[in-house]
């Protein structure tokens, strides 16, 4: 027997994903292109349709708004984004507006290919007042602001609340533990249920492939990812004790299996879960958006389990927005920035889509108005942030780009067999040392 599938076609998915391709090998979209001897804006960022549609109307609100200005907009998966940005980085080609992950700021201040910020918020162009000071710091290296969050986000666990029913599993809730989401997928992995392939349908996705899962398990054993810009501030055996708990539930059949891990990308339909093997999927809040369409309103959003009631999830943007430094038109890419940041039509446009806006006011004026898997990411935030969550780390190092990529193929090493949760820890935490010299 199957689990209750996903609410699509076959054709309904290709042709997402030949709309995607299309937009990313053109590089644009509903933005327009320059016309009359205007100025042109290029605009990138990672995401899924629903994103894609909303930001392309809100930077038409944009143009409107500014008729002599014109944005060319382009998207992408996260994996394909990411590696195409750090090419455009390496030759000091960034878009004149980007979407940057948290993880990117060092990276690309440190290397003077982001522009600073700063003179557009001293006169007024760019507009932090309505934000929270904290989250807008997360976008600061060295005496200069790179960077501004486009929305404030947390990690969870999405669900398929049709099959924890089936299970006779409960809703999760907050200080839910670690052993009660392995034995939340034990119960419905013993279901017997099947993937559209045949084959058998797990209760959880493989976390071990993903760094942020780890950090936030770290960090519920009383530990951090990082100690300074230059030392990790876990061990070896940390990360042992993590791939020996996440592999033995590949191994018993709890967590997915090696090859559809090894497919798991930026996109939430690559993955176990959006694919229709698997019950629960690891990801942050703004994501989240992209698994109704895909499967139905049955979709929802768990904390991530504790450690002894220690809450190992954090805040932190959940996306920023920055501009490169070679930009042709500092002032309008800071105009545009800000419009996505403080315009109270474009925030309605926006939604959830990133997140919680992190516009307080505009935060609060949407609100009220949401429905559907946007009122539940927005309920999502009020609820962790009422049981208590630590405030966010340092921003990463500028090494960690790099890691994050070897955290995920090292472990492919170990769910195919070719080294043991230790000697892959190792080998890791060498390589991570080595990077953060």
């Amino acid at each position: 027997m199957r689990p209750p599938g996903p609410p699509r076609t076959a054709a309904l998915a290709a042709l997402s994903a030949l709309t995607a391709l299309v937009l990313l090998l053109t590089g644009c979209s509903g933005g327009g292109s320059a016309g009359g001897g205007g100025i042109t804006l290029t605009f990138s960022w990672w995401g899924n349709e629903n994103r894609a549609q909303r930001t392309n109307e809100a930077v038409r609100l944009f143009e409107k708004r500014h008729p002599g200005v014109r944005v060319r907009t382009s998207f992408a998966g996260y994996e394909a984004y990411v590696q195409k940005l750090a090419t455009q980085a390496a030759g000091g080609d960034l878009p004149d507006v980007a979407q940057l992950d948290y993880r990117q700021i060092s990276q690309y201040a440190g290397s003077g290919t982001l522009l600073d910020l700063t003179p557009y918020i001293k006169d007024g162009t760019l507009r932090t007042g309505a934000m929270d000071p904290g989250l807008v710091s997360t976008g600061r290296y060295g005496p200069g602001q790179y960077a501004l969050p486009m929305g404030q986000g947390s990690t969870g666990f999405a669900y398929d609340a049709r099959v924890f029913a089936k299970a006779g599993l409960k809703a999760p809730e907050p200080g839910w533990t670690w052993e009660e989401w392995a034995d939340a997928g034990r119960a419905i992995s013993a279901l017997g249920l099947k993937g559209p392939d045949g084959r058998p349908y797990t209760g959880l996705t493989d976390i071990g492939v993903n760094e942020d899962a780890f950090e936030n398990w770290l960090r519920g054993h009383g530990k951090k990812l990082y100690a300074s810009q230059h030392r990790l501030g876990f061990t070896a055996e940390d990360l042992t004790a993590f791939w020996t708990f996440t592999n033995g539930l590949r191994e018993e059949g709890t967590a997915s299996h090696a090859k559809d891990t090894s497919q798991i990308g930026g996109a939430i339909e690559d993955g176990p879960m959006g694919r229709g093997l698997a019950a629960t999927d690891f990801n942050w809040d703004g994501p989240f958006l992209g698994y109704a369409p895909l499967m139905g309103e049955n979709v929802h959003l768990a904390p991530v389990p504790t450690v002894d009631g220690k809450a190992g999830q954090y805040f932190k943007p959940s996306v920023l927005i920055g501009a490169g430094a070679n930009t042709e038109h500092p002032k309008e890419a800071a105009a545009l920035t800000d419009f996505l940041l403080n315009d109270p039509e474009a925030g309605k446009i926006l939604g959830v889509t990133r997140s919680t806006p992190p516009n307080r006011d505009i935060a609060r004026s949407i609100g009220t108005d949401l429905k559907g898997p946007e009122k539940e990411v927005f309920e999502y935030g009020r609820k962790i942030a009422a049981y208590g969550v630590d405030p966010p780390p340092m921003a990463p190092p500028r090494g960690d780009v790099v890691l994050q990529v070897s955290f995920t193929r090292i472990y492919q090493q170990v769910i195919h067999g070719m080294q043991s949760p230790a000697e892959a820890a190792r080998e890791f935490v060498a390589e991570a040392e080595r990077e953060l010299r």
